[in-house]
């Protein structure tokens, strides 16, 4: 989500700080499947995704005609970054659902196992 809200911040801006026009950036995620040897999970295989790393999108940047922008070249081009808004908040939305999922499931997980300790409690 960060990286994101990174994206819309700089949607306007043509001049970073190596000079040329803001690139948007993607996150890249990778699955990590690692073997579980606790007692009573033996051979479970548990399932992760985690952040291998950030890039900049190869893209390059859509030319808009404004003459009067001190970023503007000689013909009058200004070269601005090629990020969708649109494209960023329909992804930042579907990050904020993934994380309500998850922080749901581990609600519910800690409610489970909460009610099966009382269940040893009453007997």
């Amino acid at each position: 989500m960060e990286v994101i809200a990174q994206n819309i911040a700089n949607s306007n801006t043509t001049r970073d700080l190596d000079g040329r026009p803001y690139q948007r950036q993607q996150v890249i995620f990778e699955t990590v499947l690692k073997n579980q040897q606790a007692p009573g999970m033996l051979g479970a295989d548990e399932r992760l995704v985690r952040v291998a790393r950030i890039e900049k999108d190869p893209r390059p940047p859509h030319l808009i005609f404004n003459p009067n922008h001190p970023d503007a070249n000689a013909d009058g081009m200004l070269a601005m970054p090629n990020i969708n808004v649109q494209e960023e908040m329909a992804d930042l939305i579907a990050s904020s659902r993934s994380f309500e999922a998850n922080l749901a499931v581990v609600k519910n997980a800690r409610a489970m196992a909460l009610q099966t300790l009382a269940i040893g409690k009453r007997t």
